[in-house]
């Protein structure tokens, strides 16, 4: 019985269908074991998905981001924890292309051919410091939130080094190889959302990255890349990376929350309630599942549109501006507002069953839990920013 999928539809995922059974497969040990199968890790690896956020010019797919946004939601019905490990590789690799501009263009297209994997662990509690040496910058400290960071190579982050004459140490970024000696990472995300999402504290100790390699961090870097002048490894990275990360994050909801539905109509059409009351035949059941069902639909089309908008800009040439960007996270928000109400009223129907660890339901309900409060896409943030827009507020 799919009548659910029948309702919904499916989002085509050329690149990840070759291998989304081996993720499903693994989800639910993954989240018991809290890491992800290595065969999956390489099966990503081998394929175009890893490198779907690179331009062809350093050897990339150049996916568009609604194309993106198909596979990450494909990945996410599969297991949630892979799915945002592949999420933090793909928006970040944006970041670093960004960051590092037509000057890193070797190194870039190096991380590509050789299929790495990326990571940006820059979370609450990050303290950093480079101390210039020769032509290198020796970095130590400690860097947080690190997702993906125990199946990655490589890991962006923000340190601050003292410059002579300046009262105040200036702030820069960097690229650095996860497999240096002076790495250590802490399997210490003992959390009940995306349990094997590795979202862990890296550790690291004189570790050596060249000082060409470093950039001046700007808090203004969006403004900076909207600037025309500024030149660019491509026009798609004038994108702000967190105005994409939010859409594929709400694809990655729209996903899971659609698995979760699929699950609790057949429940509902097969069981029985108190007194032998067939599910299927009370109101209360029709009711919440025909609602979440319309959530699920309008969250999908509301990322899609935030996705169309954005590749419209990249094809057209079209740089970005703020209102365009606050679109972005607004229409982020409210997807995953509306999966988080349909995920509600499906817990409704399941009632304590949903609770239990045997189904996935539950599994995918604390995976969910992630997502609408992840400091991208948080509705405080995101609401403050377009109010102030609206308002004229500064």
């Amino acid at each position: 019985m799919d009548t659910a999928r029948q309702f919904l539809g499916t989002v085509p995922a050329p690149m990840s269908s070759p291998f989304l059974t081996l993720i499903r497969e693994q989800a639910a040990n993954a989240d018991s074991a809290r890491t992800v199968d290595p065969a999956v890790i390489r099966a990503i690896k081998a394929s175009d998905l890893i490198r779907a956020t690179a331009v062809r010019s350093i050897g990339g797919v150049e996916a568009s981001i609604l194309d993106v946004a198909s596979e990450m939601e494909a990945v996410a019905v599969a297991c949630g924890s892979t799915a945002w490990c592949l999420w933090n590789h793909l928006c970040v690799f944006h970041l670093y292309c960004a960051q590092l501009g037509p000057d890193a263009n070797e190194f870039l297209a190096g991380i590509v051919e050789r299929r790495e994997w990326v990571t940006f662990p820059n979370g609450a509690g990050t303290a950093m410091r480079g101390l210039p040496s020769g032509d290198d910058v020796l970095l130590s400290g400690k860097t947080t939130f690190g997702s993906g960071a125990r199946y990655g190579d490589w890991a962006s982050t923000i340190f601050a080094q003292t410059v002579e004459g300046e009262e105040r140490p200036q702030l820069r970024f960097t690229v650095a190889p996860l497999a240096h000696a002076g790495v250590s990472i802490d399997p210490d995300w003992r959390s009940m959302s995306v349990r094997a999402s590795a979202t862990d504290t890296v550790a690291w100790s004189d570790v050596t990255v060249p000082a060409e390699r470093t950039r001046l961090w700007r808090f203004d870097h969006t403004n900076l890349i909207r600037n025309p002048e500024m030149p660019v490894i491509a026009h798609r990275y004038r994108e702000d990376w967190v105005g994409l990360a939010v859409l594929w994050l709400a694809a990655q909801g729209v996903g899971i929350t659609q698995a979760a539905l699929e699950d609790a109509t057949v429940q509902a059409s097969q069981r029985r309630a108190i007194f032998n009351v067939k599910m299927a035949d009370r109101p209360g059941v029709q009711f919440n599942l025909a609602h979440a069902a319309a959530n699920i639909a309008a969250a999908r089309a509301t990322y899609q549109q935030g996705c169309r908008e954005t590749d419209e800009r990249i094809e057209s040439g079209v740089i970005p501006d703020e209102p365009a960007y606050l679109r972005q996270l607004g229409l982020a928000m409210v997807a995953l507002r509306l999966c988080s109400e349909a995920m509600e009223r499906i817990l409704h129907v399941l009632g304590g069953n949903g609770l239990r660890e045997e189904g996935s339901f539950e599994r995918r309900y604390r995976d969910f839990q992630a997502m609408p409060i992840h400091i991208t896409v948080h509705p405080d943030r995101v609401a403050e920013l377009c109010g102030k827009f609206l308002l004229g507020v500064s």
